[in-house]
Protein backbone atom coordinates (compact mmCIF):
# COMPACT_ATOMS: atom_id res chain seq x y z
CA UNK A 1 0.00 0.00 0.00
CA UNK A 2 1.27 3.62 -0.85
CA UNK A 3 2.66 5.80 2.17
CA UNK A 4 0.98 8.59 3.65
CA UNK A 5 3.26 11.44 2.56
CA UNK A 6 5.46 12.87 4.97
CA UNK A 7 4.30 16.73 5.39
CA UNK A 8 5.98 18.71 7.53
CA UNK A 9 8.82 16.10 8.05
CA UNK A 10 12.48 16.26 7.09
CA UNK A 11 13.36 15.28 3.86
CA UNK A 12 15.10 12.00 3.99
CA UNK A 13 18.77 11.41 2.27
CA UNK A 14 17.01 9.03 -0.10
CA UNK A 15 14.49 11.40 -0.71
CA UNK A 16 16.73 13.84 -1.94
CA UNK A 17 18.92 12.14 -4.11
CA UNK A 18 16.10 10.58 -6.05
CA UNK A 19 14.79 14.67 -6.20
CA UNK A 20 18.10 15.45 -7.29
CA UNK A 21 18.35 12.32 -10.14
CA UNK A 22 14.97 13.39 -11.47
CA UNK A 23 16.04 17.31 -11.64
CA UNK A 24 19.24 16.73 -13.35
CA UNK A 25 17.01 14.77 -16.44
CA UNK A 26 13.76 17.71 -16.65
CA UNK A 27 14.18 20.81 -19.05
CA UNK A 28 13.98 23.76 -16.29
CA UNK A 29 10.86 24.84 -17.81
CA UNK A 30 8.93 21.30 -16.56
CA UNK A 31 9.78 21.93 -12.57
CA UNK A 32 5.91 22.01 -11.83
CA UNK A 33 3.70 19.67 -9.89
CA UNK A 34 1.74 18.57 -13.17
CA UNK A 35 4.53 17.09 -14.77
CA UNK A 36 3.84 13.08 -14.45
CA UNK A 37 7.18 12.37 -13.46
CA UNK A 38 7.23 14.26 -10.78
CA UNK A 39 3.64 13.28 -9.34
CA UNK A 40 5.09 9.65 -10.40
CA UNK A 41 8.19 10.39 -8.06
CA UNK A 42 5.97 12.19 -5.51
CA UNK A 43 4.04 9.46 -4.75
CA UNK A 44 7.15 6.87 -4.15
CA UNK A 45 8.76 8.74 -1.78
CA UNK A 46 5.67 9.82 -0.11
CA UNK A 47 6.01 14.05 -0.67
CA UNK A 48 3.24 15.90 -2.66
CA UNK A 49 3.95 16.45 -6.16
CA UNK A 50 3.61 20.34 -4.89
CA UNK A 51 6.50 19.50 -2.44
CA UNK A 52 9.01 17.69 -4.91
CA UNK A 53 8.29 20.66 -7.42
CA UNK A 54 9.34 23.62 -5.08
CA UNK A 55 12.24 20.64 -3.99
CA UNK A 56 13.34 20.67 -7.60
CA UNK A 57 13.49 24.24 -8.03
CA UNK A 58 15.51 24.88 -5.27
CA UNK A 59 17.78 22.77 -6.89
CA UNK A 60 17.68 24.73 -9.46
CA UNK A 61 18.78 27.32 -6.80
CA UNK A 62 21.87 25.91 -6.29
CA UNK A 63 22.90 25.76 -10.37
CA UNK A 64 25.52 28.31 -11.33
CA UNK A 65 24.49 28.18 -14.87
CA UNK A 66 21.09 28.93 -13.76
CA UNK A 67 22.24 31.75 -11.24
CA UNK A 68 24.37 33.26 -14.30
CA UNK A 69 21.24 33.37 -16.64
CA UNK A 70 18.96 35.12 -13.93
CA UNK A 71 16.92 32.40 -13.73
CA UNK A 72 17.47 32.00 -9.79
CA UNK A 73 14.40 29.59 -8.63
CA UNK A 74 13.12 29.70 -4.90
CA UNK A 75 16.05 30.61 -3.45
CA UNK A 76 15.08 28.17 -0.33
CA UNK A 77 18.01 25.41 -0.66
CA UNK A 78 18.93 23.65 2.47
CA UNK A 79 21.94 22.91 3.95
CA UNK A 80 20.93 19.20 2.96
CA UNK A 81 20.21 20.25 -0.36
CA UNK A 82 23.52 21.78 -0.94
CA UNK A 83 25.18 18.58 0.52
CA UNK A 84 23.29 16.54 -2.00
CA UNK A 85 24.72 18.60 -4.65
CA UNK A 86 27.83 18.21 -3.47
CA UNK A 87 27.83 14.94 -3.15
CA UNK A 88 26.40 13.65 -6.74
CA UNK A 89 27.49 16.61 -9.07
CA UNK A 90 31.05 14.66 -9.42
CA UNK A 91 29.88 11.50 -8.71
CA UNK A 92 27.09 10.65 -11.12
CA UNK A 93 27.75 7.00 -12.11
CA UNK A 94 26.73 6.11 -8.48
CA UNK A 95 23.90 8.63 -8.61
CA UNK A 96 22.54 6.67 -11.80
CA UNK A 97 22.80 3.33 -10.24
CA UNK A 98 21.97 3.71 -6.72
CA UNK A 99 18.59 6.10 -7.67
CA UNK A 100 17.20 2.76 -10.25
CA UNK A 101 17.91 0.34 -7.64
CA UNK A 102 16.33 2.12 -5.05
CA UNK A 103 13.42 3.61 -7.65
CA UNK A 104 12.75 -0.87 -8.34
CA UNK A 105 12.55 -1.31 -4.67
CA UNK A 106 10.02 1.51 -3.82
CA UNK A 107 7.68 0.62 -6.91
CA UNK A 108 8.03 -3.52 -5.51
CA UNK A 109 7.20 -2.25 -2.26
CA UNK A 110 4.20 0.56 -3.37
CA UNK A 111 3.20 -2.26 -5.78
CA UNK A 112 3.70 0.41 -8.68
CA UNK A 113 4.61 -0.49 -12.20
CA UNK A 114 7.26 0.99 -13.64
CA UNK A 115 6.70 4.22 -16.02
CA UNK A 116 6.71 3.73 -19.59
CA UNK A 117 9.56 5.77 -20.54
CA UNK A 118 8.76 6.69 -24.61
CA UNK A 119 12.69 7.65 -24.33
CA UNK A 120 13.54 4.35 -24.31
CA UNK A 121 15.66 2.71 -26.41
CA UNK A 122 18.33 0.17 -27.58
CA UNK A 123 21.84 1.63 -26.76
CA UNK A 124 24.57 0.47 -29.05
CA UNK A 125 27.27 -1.61 -26.98
CA UNK A 126 30.94 -0.57 -27.11
CA UNK A 127 32.90 -3.19 -28.52
CA UNK A 128 34.68 -3.89 -24.95
CA UNK A 129 31.17 -5.48 -23.50
CA UNK A 130 31.25 -8.11 -25.67
CA UNK A 131 30.39 -11.51 -23.33
CA UNK A 132 29.63 -9.39 -20.75
CA UNK A 133 26.96 -10.51 -17.80
CA UNK A 134 23.26 -9.30 -17.89
CA UNK A 135 23.94 -7.55 -14.77
CA UNK A 136 26.52 -5.56 -17.03
CA UNK A 137 24.27 -4.95 -19.60
CA UNK A 138 21.39 -3.27 -17.43
CA UNK A 139 23.58 -1.37 -15.64
CA UNK A 140 25.24 0.10 -18.91
CA UNK A 141 21.82 0.97 -20.57
CA UNK A 142 20.72 2.79 -16.92
CA UNK A 143 24.18 5.01 -16.89
CA UNK A 144 23.53 5.43 -21.18
CA UNK A 145 19.67 6.36 -20.09
CA UNK A 146 20.57 9.22 -17.44
CA UNK A 147 23.10 10.40 -19.76
CA UNK A 148 20.88 11.21 -22.81
CA UNK A 149 18.15 12.47 -21.02
CA UNK A 150 19.84 14.68 -18.65
CA UNK A 151 22.06 16.16 -22.03
CA UNK A 152 19.09 16.69 -24.09
CA UNK A 153 17.02 17.96 -21.46
CA UNK A 154 19.14 20.47 -20.96
CA UNK A 155 19.26 21.74 -24.26
CA UNK A 156 15.89 21.30 -24.29
CA UNK A 157 15.35 18.45 -26.86
CA UNK A 158 16.98 20.47 -29.36
CA UNK A 159 20.73 19.69 -31.59
CA UNK A 160 22.80 22.68 -30.01
CA UNK A 161 24.17 23.36 -34.00
CA UNK A 162 21.35 22.84 -36.57
CA UNK A 163 18.24 23.88 -33.98
CA UNK A 164 16.69 20.64 -34.77
CA UNK A 165 13.71 19.45 -32.60
CA UNK A 166 13.37 15.89 -33.46
CA UNK A 167 13.84 14.16 -30.56
CA UNK A 168 14.00 10.45 -32.01
CA UNK A 169 17.39 12.23 -34.58
CA UNK A 170 19.07 13.70 -31.61
CA UNK A 171 21.99 12.12 -29.68
CA UNK A 172 23.62 12.48 -26.01
CA UNK A 173 27.36 13.20 -27.78
CA UNK A 174 30.25 12.41 -25.29
CA UNK A 175 32.83 15.29 -26.09
CA UNK A 176 35.49 13.25 -24.45
CA UNK A 177 34.76 9.63 -25.53
CA UNK A 178 33.12 6.79 -22.98
CA UNK A 179 36.23 4.62 -23.80
CA UNK A 180 38.58 7.66 -23.25
CA UNK A 181 37.38 8.89 -19.65
CA UNK A 182 35.50 6.76 -17.14
CA UNK A 183 35.11 9.58 -14.66
CA UNK A 184 33.23 11.75 -17.02
CA UNK A 185 31.19 9.28 -18.96
CA UNK A 186 27.94 10.04 -16.85
CA UNK A 187 28.97 14.02 -16.86
CA UNK A 188 26.52 15.62 -18.68
CA UNK A 189 28.81 19.22 -18.76
CA UNK A 190 30.73 15.96 -20.81
CA UNK A 191 27.77 15.88 -23.47
CA UNK A 192 25.87 18.35 -26.22
CA UNK A 193 22.84 17.68 -27.85
CA UNK A 194 23.60 16.69 -31.63
CA UNK A 195 21.70 15.87 -34.82
CA UNK A 196 22.72 11.94 -35.84
CA UNK A 197 24.52 14.02 -38.77
CA UNK A 198 26.00 16.22 -36.06
CA UNK A 199 26.92 13.35 -33.83
CA UNK A 200 28.55 11.52 -36.55
CA UNK A 201 30.84 14.21 -37.37
CA UNK A 202 31.55 15.06 -34.03
CA UNK A 203 32.79 12.16 -33.40
CA UNK A 204 35.02 11.24 -36.00
CA UNK A 205 36.76 15.26 -35.69
CA UNK A 206 35.58 16.35 -38.19
CA UNK A 207 33.53 19.55 -36.36
CA UNK A 208 34.56 20.45 -33.07
CA UNK A 209 33.35 22.81 -30.46
CA UNK A 210 36.26 25.56 -29.43
CA UNK A 211 36.62 26.00 -25.31
CA UNK A 212 34.53 30.01 -26.54
CA UNK A 213 31.52 27.75 -27.86
CA UNK A 214 31.86 28.30 -31.34
CA UNK A 215 32.14 25.38 -34.03
CA UNK A 216 34.87 24.53 -36.14
CA UNK A 217 34.88 22.35 -39.42
CA UNK A 218 37.54 20.14 -40.23
CA UNK A 219 39.50 21.54 -43.36
CA UNK A 220 39.21 17.66 -44.55
CA UNK A 221 35.86 18.34 -45.85
CA UNK A 222 36.76 20.88 -47.98
CA UNK A 223 36.57 18.56 -50.91
CA UNK A 224 33.50 17.93 -50.64
CA UNK A 225 31.74 21.28 -50.44
CA UNK A 226 29.59 21.07 -52.89
CA UNK A 227 27.75 18.58 -51.27
CA UNK A 228 24.42 19.81 -49.67
CA UNK A 229 25.24 18.61 -45.88
CA UNK A 230 28.56 19.62 -46.20
CA UNK A 231 28.01 22.86 -46.88
CA UNK A 232 25.99 23.04 -44.43
CA UNK A 233 28.18 21.91 -41.95
CA UNK A 234 30.82 24.75 -43.39
CA UNK A 235 27.87 27.52 -42.84
CA UNK A 236 28.50 26.58 -38.84
CA UNK A 237 32.22 27.54 -39.07
CA UNK A 238 32.45 30.20 -36.46
CA UNK A 239 29.20 30.46 -35.07
CA UNK A 240 28.35 29.93 -31.65
CA UNK A 241 26.38 26.85 -30.51
CA UNK A 242 23.21 27.08 -28.11
CA UNK A 243 24.27 27.01 -24.75
CA UNK A 244 22.29 24.19 -22.47
CA UNK A 245 19.89 25.73 -20.17
CA UNK A 246 22.68 23.81 -16.90
CA UNK A 247 25.02 22.00 -17.11
CA UNK A 248 27.65 23.93 -19.57
CA UNK A 249 30.44 21.97 -21.56
CA UNK A 250 33.18 21.58 -19.60
CA UNK A 251 35.79 23.83 -21.27
CA UNK A 252 38.63 21.67 -20.73
CA UNK A 253 36.90 18.72 -22.16
CA UNK A 254 36.14 20.80 -25.11
CA UNK A 255 40.16 21.78 -25.39
CA UNK A 256 40.92 17.79 -25.63
CA UNK A 257 38.27 17.41 -28.33
CA UNK A 258 40.04 20.13 -30.39
CA UNK A 259 43.42 18.94 -29.46
CA UNK A 260 43.55 15.52 -29.56
CA UNK A 261 40.14 14.46 -31.83
CA UNK A 262 39.75 17.11 -34.16
CA UNK A 263 40.90 16.68 -37.68
CA UNK A 264 42.90 19.80 -38.22
CA UNK A 265 44.08 19.14 -42.15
Amino acid sequence: MPRSTTRGQNWTHEQLKLAFHLYCQLPFGKLHKANPEIVELAKLIGRTPSALAMKLVNFASLDPVIIDSGRTGLRGASAADRAIWSEFHNAWESLALECADLKERLRERLQMPARTDEDEEQFELPETFEGETRVALREYRIKQGFFRRAVLSTYNNRCCMSGLAEKRLLVASHIVPWSVDKANRLNPANGLSLSAIHDRAFDKGLITVLPDFTIGVSPALSKYKTNDVVAALFELHGRPIALPKRFRPSESLLRFHNERIFVRR
